[in-house]
């Protein structure tokens, strides 16, 4: 059929008034097996059983294809079945609306109609019926009608990779894979009297990325993730309640915003060292580190009175006799979690005698995993592709630097990081001059939030970004589902595409 001559494609219903049809249609697709197609009483059963994973496509008024499938519960089947096993000796009592897997029992297009990509409308039908079903995936078992032509010489598992390397033209495997459907395993004797395929055929995947464990809880997981910036401003502060006032002030304000996390900057407490200005560095520093406590436990109690994650920068510790400089994610329901920085200055082990930490993790929160790395870290790329392997959805950076040279450096690893590790960075700084407190006297920042670069995000990978050296609070949307079509279906797939047979990234504890 020409183009020129459709009028008009539908994408209908099965109903049991198109058998006849729907006969004639497999009977002319499949010309090697003509006596092998669905009786009257199997399309009954099926439209009883799933009417709604059972369409036809119609051109002009004729059906020209058809997709029929059932839900399965999957691992009550063996990994190695057959067809007749997965539909129950055709009698689809294996079909089940409390299974987790959409299984496909047939596509067909009618010969004068191919070419036209029908078979993907199909297809699409059906993963966006897995995802509104909120299944884990589709399977289903394609033949390699073009096997029996290699099968004196190749096994069935060195005959895919041929075709997966485009050295032989299989066109049922190779429209699958182009479809996003990805070889799990070799089925032997999968359906019987499949000459061509030499009875063999591949177990072939997809998976629902928007997949959602049912849960007995009450609550509801966020994919819009609003972020709420402080670009604090360094200030002379008359105590520490003048300090938390101050930060009370811009947590009620990206609160008011409905923000659902806020994210604070690294030694934001800094102005409180200026009361030890007259004490060496190393010992204003850990005069510091003893306000420590009381504002973690302020920023966990603004956390739940104002219902926001809070990220609060990071301070100086002393934990056994040593300086580290510390963090603490404030969750709103309570708890609280270190991180550490793991990557001193040259400046803070000079100066200050501050020691690396250790411990490098995921954090799990009502928005997804994050990623929590202080300032220098973010230069190094392999910590945050060890968050990104466990999960990570949004990296936060809180960061100090003195000079643009240094912000530069903060500023465009850290959206290299978000462009290789497939995730949302967010960075804040402070700015402003401290004249009373040694080794903190100037700030510059420019704080933002990175995106990876593809269609679904912005050209530059620049979310949103303040202005420089100026206090204010940044407000921005980040949608994790953008981030799990990315990870399956982006131009390029950094994490996917990894050749873990030439390298590998792991811990050491």
């Amino acid at each position: 059929m020409e183009l020129s001559d459709i009028e008009k494609i539908e994408l209908l219903y099965l109903q049991m008034e198109d058998y006849l049809e729907i006969k004639d249609v497999m009977q002319s697709a499949y010309t090697s097996m003509p006596d092998i197609y669905w009786r009257e009483n199997h399309i009954d059963t099926l439209l009883k059983k799933f009417p709604e994973g059972q369409v036809v496509i119609k051109v002009n008024g004729q059906i020209a294809g058809c997709a029929l499938s059932i839900i399965v519960d999957y691992d009550s089947h063996d990994d190695n079945h057959s067809y007749k096993q997965i539909t129950a000796n055709y009698t689809f009592d294996s079909h089940t609306y409390d299974g987790d897997i959409l299984y496909g029992i047939d596509v067909f297009i009618k010969p004068e109609y191919r070419g036209l990509r029908l078979g993907r409308r199909l297809y699409d039908y059906r993963k966006e019926l897995c995802e509104k079903l909120n299944l884990k995936g589709i399977a289903f078992g394609g033949r390699i009608p073009n096997y029996h032509k290699y099968s004196n010489e190749l096994t069935p598992k060195e005959y895919i990779e041929k075709v997966r390397r485009k050295e032989i033209h299989d066109p049922v495997l190779n429209f699958q894979i182009s479809n996003d459907f990805h070889p799990a395993r070799i089925l032997k004797g999968y359906l019987e009297g499949d000459q061509a395929s030499m009875e063999f055929a591949v177990l072939l995947e997809w998976d629902n990325i928007y997949y959602e464990k049912p849960t007995k809880k009450a609550e509801v997981k966020k994919t819009v993730v609003r972020l709420g910036l402080i670009q604090w401003q360094m200030r002379p502060y008359k105590d520490i309640d003048s300090l938390l006032q101050q930060v009370e002030y811009f947590v009620d304000a990206v609160s008011g915003y409905r923000s659902d996390f806020a994210l604070f900057p690294e030694f934001f407490n800094a102005p409180l060292m200026a009361q030890y200005n007259h004490l060496s560095e190393p010992e204003a520093i850990r005069e510091l580190a003893k306000y420590t406590d009381e504002i973690v436990q302020k920023f966990s109690n603004l956390s739940i009175t104002y219902n926001i994650n809070i990220i609060a920068g990071s301070m100086p510790e002393m934990r056994n006799g040593k300086l580290f400089n510390v963090g603490y994610l404030c969750k709103r329901d309570g708890t609280i979690e270190p991180y550490e920085k793991i990557h001193v200055t040259p400046d803070e082990a000079k100066v200050w005698g501050m020691q690396g930490g250790h411990e490098v993790k995921v954090f799990d929160t009502d928005c997804g995993k994050i990623g929590i790395l202080i300032c220098y870290d973010s230069e190094f790329p392999e910590l945050s592709r060890l968050l990104a392997d466990d999960g990570m959805d949004i990296l936060f950076v809180p960061f100090l630097t003195d000079t643009q040279n240094g912000y530069s450096r903060v500023r465009h690893c850290a959206q290299a990081r978000a462009i290789e590790n497939e995730c949302y960075v967010a960075i804040a700084g402070s700015v402003g001059n401290l004249p009373n407190v040694h080794n903190m006297d100037i700030q510059f920042a420019q704080s933002m939030v990175f995106t990876p670069c593809d269609f679904s995000f912005p050209t530059n990978g620049i979310k949103a970004e303040a202005t420089p050296n100026t206090e204010m609070i940044l407000i921005a949307d980040v949608d994790i589902d953008l981030l799990r079509e990315l990870n399956e279906f982006g131009s390029v797939r950094n994490l996917k595409d990894r050749r873990r047979d030439v390298f590998e990234l792991k811990r050491k504890r």
